[in-house]
């Protein structure tokens, strides 16, 4: 169960990411074994992509990388999208970057590779965050990097942290709005559910942390693509 500090720095992260608030996905609240199921994806999809068709395409390139085994009511999972309008290169090379993800991870201060070279999988990193969360540092494992489909997933092996037995999968999809391109980012996870919360209490402040980094890296790459816009018209 989180102490008052604990509750206390975990109502200063909702309100600096918005209480909670924007587009998320639909909760997993099953006991099953398997969560982000196809069905799951489609639901989070929904406010972000209308264009049904549209919306079953992604879920068919997004299913096989968002199913995660859960072991029953000790585990608890969702899946977390967001819209880009920067294309698909421009946020994969920010996002694949397993070596430097506080470039738009707003509550990581600093990242060293601890084995690896940080693009094969096994490598290890050591990540500081922040001060203000119930947490100070992760070793977190690289599981996949795949720069054809445009996936990556690492694991939480240690640390000191609420995130245990965290795996966390990230997968980009092009799109096009208004003629221009975009990409629609989806990131699911798998956690443990710590002694002392609910699922709802753990959902709500990962869903929380996922939210906002990925409304960062929106930030981050519409800007970079914008860059990169104007310095090909100065030529």
């Amino acid at each position: 169960m989180m102490g008052e500090g604990e509750e206390e720095e975990e109502d200063l992260l909702l309100q600096e990411c918005g209480g909670g608030g924007g587009v998320g996905g639909g909760k997993e609240s099953s006991s099953g074994s398997s969560s982000s199921s196809s069905d799951h994806i489609l639901v989070s999809l929904g406010a972000l992509v209308p264009d049904q068709d549209e919306a079953a395409r992604l879920v068919a390139a997004a299913s096989h990388y968002h199913c995660h085994a859960l072991r029953g009511h000790t585990q608890c999972s969702n899946v977390v999208p967001q819209w880009i309008q920067a294309p698909v290169a421009v946020v994969w090379s920010v996002v694949r970057r397993f070596d430097s993800p506080q470039a738009y991870k707003c509550f990581i201060r600093g990242c060293v590779l601890r084995e690896g070279d940080g693009v094969s999988v096994g490598s290890t990193r050591d990540v500081t965050l922040v001060s203000g969360l119930p947490a100070s540092c992760s070793t977190e494992r690289l599981e996949i990097l795949d720069d054809q489909h445009h996936v990556l997933s690492f694991r939480v092996v240690g640390g000191e942290h609420r995130l245990r037995n965290y795996t966390s999968v990230t997968s980009l999809h092009a799109t096009t709005a208004g003629g221009r391109d975009a990409t629609i980012v989806l990131e699911s996870y798998v956690v443990d559910v710590p002694a002392g919360n609910s699922k709802e209490e753990t959902l709500t402040f990962t869903d929380t942390v996922v939210r906002c980094n990925l409304q960062s890296l929106a930030k981050v790459c519409e800007h970079l693509a914008l860059q990169q816009q104007q310095q090909h018209q100065d030529r």
